[in-house]
């Protein structure tokens, strides 16, 4: 079985980079031992967005619909429907990748992928069986698993990952989050919403370190003001599961130990690459001291005629920065000049509000010189006022000699979907100037960027 591309991992990234080489008229085969969609889509982003979305339905329906003048009878939380609807999501986005392969005749099999050459494959199914299968290209997409700490060792019962943190069964009374990154505030913000305790350890002296501190600041105090608690400058240094509660003792920097009883730990301290099985070292692959695959600007590693993208290169691990990588990968083996712009790729976190960002924060911007900053809150936005969604705040630096815009970041109602504004801007080189006189319709959130960009010169209209 011979193969223009052979692409290993069917996440965000592996999918459509075969999807993109089908469209160059690449013959391609996409290997995948668990299933379509990879992380992202099975126990990562979709499924976690799903509760992220029906926990703050169920927490406005507790706490503000009265506001609206709707009045909810006996509201009770039924968390295996909630549960279902997650899983009816996934399974349905799941089989949609599966129609594109068929769509762009893309050749999936199942099983564990091993590199036996630069242009050769070995897959060995779940009964055992395997096959080879030869390729002029191997583009390596495996993505990334969560990390665990030695002292708090995943059990699946009462110290989890982030994918057990999704499947809970019931909502534990009280819920300790190692990791103030996205993915704990995230999944601990979903289970504060249904009512657990939680307590969320950071190592950092503040949530969300690789952020604009501004921005980060004032999410945490809005997480606060929902009753998550946090305990910064903190490090979880052993914990024991006794009588379905785990004791856990924290150290905080400079100060006493202490132990804290919860029922359920949820560890997200990061992600490590996943290569495991690839058969990289007898090849020569060349990995860095954290065990990604390193890549020259072409996504080509140190063997000719293997790529690789994704979580597996480091750098951000985002779905649609896979995506991206993906796309540029098979372009340049087809000879043509795919290109990242990872300056433009932003990032988000999900939590209520959401925090959003692109390009630079504040304080990385100053190190490159003079900035300039404009500000604008959601309190004076129209539009939010009448959503009840008045929280947080738009954030604009740009450089202040030529006033190219440097970074957008975002905390707010659906700051998600508005922070690609920011993108498209970083992406052409625009000017804060370029996005102020650009008219934005009203009313609309999207307003509380245009004035933050007027106010970059000091000429907010409605502040």
């Amino acid at each position: 079985m011979s193969y223009d591309l052979i692409v290993i991992g069917a996440g965000p990234g592996g999918y459509v980079a075969a999807i993109r080489a089908a469209q160059l008229g690449m013959r391609v085969a996409c290997v995948e031992k668990q299933y379509l969609g990879g992380t992202c889509l099975n126990v990562g982003c979709i499924p976690s967005k799903a509760l992220l979305d029906s926990s703050e339905k169920y927490a406005e329906a507790r706490l503000h619909l009265a506001e609206h003048g709707v009045r909810a009878g006996d509201l009770r939380l039924d968390l295996p429907t909630m549960m279902a609807r997650k899983d009816k999501i996934v399974q349905g986005l799941t089989s949609g990748v599966g129609g594109l392969f068929r769509k762009h005749k893309i050749e999936h099999l199942r099983g564990s992928a091993r590199i036996i050459s630069p242009s050769s494959v070995e897959i060995r199914s779940s009964d055992g069986q395997t096959q080879t299968l030869s390729g002029v290209r191997i583009l390596i997409a495996t993505g990334s698993e969560p990390a665990a700490l030695p002292q708090l060792p995943f059990d699946g019962r009462h110290i989890l990952s982030s994918t057990q943190a999704l499947a809970l069964p019931e909502v534990p009374a009280r819920l300790l989050v190692v990791g103030a990154g996205a993915i704990g505030l995230e999944l601990g913000s979903v289970w504060c919403r249904l009512g657990a305790q939680v307590l969320v350890v950071e190592f950092m002296d503040r949530i969300l370190p690789l952020m604009d501190r501004e921005m980060t600041a004032a999410l945490h105090r809005l997480l606060e003001k929902q009753g998550m608690q946090f305990s910064l400058k903190t490090s979880a240094t052993a914990a024991r599961s006794e009588n379905n509660q785990v004791h856990v003792t924290l150290q905080p920097q400079g100060g006493q130990a202490a132990v804290q009883t919860v029922d359920r730990v949820l560890v997200a301290v990061g992600r490590r690459p996943h290569t495991s099985g690839l058969g990289l070292e007898a090849l020569g692959v060349k990995t860095d001291a954290k065990g990604f695959i390193q890549v020259d600007r072409h996504f080509a590693t140190s063997v000719a005629g293997i790529h690789a993208i994704g979580d597996v290169i480091g750098g951000a691990m985002l779905a649609h920065k896979a995506e991206e990588e993906g796309i540029a990968a098979v372009e340049h083996i087809a000879g043509k000049g795919g290109h990242v712009n990872y300056r433009a790729v932003a990032n988000v976190v999900y939590t209520h509000p959401e925090l959003a960002s692109v390009g630079l924060g504040e304080e990385e911007a100053q190190r490159g010189g003079q900035i300039k900053v404009g500000r604008f809150p959601f309190a004076a936005n129209g539009r939010a006022r009448a959503l009840g969604e008045s929280a947080g705040l738009v954030k604009i630096v740009a450089d202040a000699r030529s006033d190219r815009l440097l970074g957008m970041h975002i905390l707010g109602p659906r700051a998600s979907d508005l922070i690609a504004e920011g993108a498209v801007a970083i992406e052409m080189a625009a000017s804060a100037e370029d996005i102020a006189r650009s008219v934005h319709a009203h009313p609309t959130l999207t307003e509380a960027i245009k004035e933050a960009a007027l106010g970059v010169e000091s000429r907010p209209i409605h502040l």
